[in-house]
């Protein structure tokens, strides 16, 4: 595991965590430029539940930075999916996502740290391909950890 940033140590969040997930995602896309505050309390209301189910489950963890005070300065996400069998791995894949750090504690490397504790876990845990969504504040962090553009599309309907 990478040696924390100096002031701050790793938590693995808990079900009673759950608030502080939704509170992170809810900043991380009002941070990504959406203003619609009614949009983004509809779907913090509908995400707490899915992800409080998820972490009951073990498919859903999240690891927080804490500082010598105790403040949660930032978090990330692991989604832990069934996936149809492939020649390329293992059945279960990783989506990294609600990678959030506060203002406050931005410019320390806890998202990096944070990223790193993450896909470690994924390789003590035989997850052997993690995705995840890149703002575009995000990506070249990313890119450094091995991150690669695919061939996915999607189409909203």
């Amino acid at each position: 595991m990478p040696s924390p940033p100096s002031g701050f140590s790793l938590r693995l969040a808990s079900v009673d965590d759950a608030p502080i997930v939704v509170a992170h995602r809810r900043a991380m896309f009002a941070a990504m430029g959406y203003r619609d505050n009614a949009a983004l309390d509809a779907m913090a209301a509908k995400f707490l539940p899915w992800v409080k189910a998820k972490m009951r489950a073990g498919e859903y963890l999240a690891w927080f930075a804490v500082s010598a005070n105790g403040k949660t300065a930032a978090g990330a996400g692991l989604w832990l999916m069934d996936w149809p069998a492939h020649m390329l791995g293992s059945s279960r894949r990783g989506n990294i996502l609600n990678v959030y750090t506060e203002p406050d504690f931005r410019r320390r490397g806890l998202s990096r740290w944070l990223m790193q504790s993450v896909l470690d876990w994924c390789r003590a845990n035989q997850i052997d391909l993690v995705i995840l969504h890149a703002s575009p504040e995000g990506r070249a962090l990313y890119e450094s950890l091995g991150f690669r553009p695919t061939n996915e599309m999607r189409i909203s309907l």
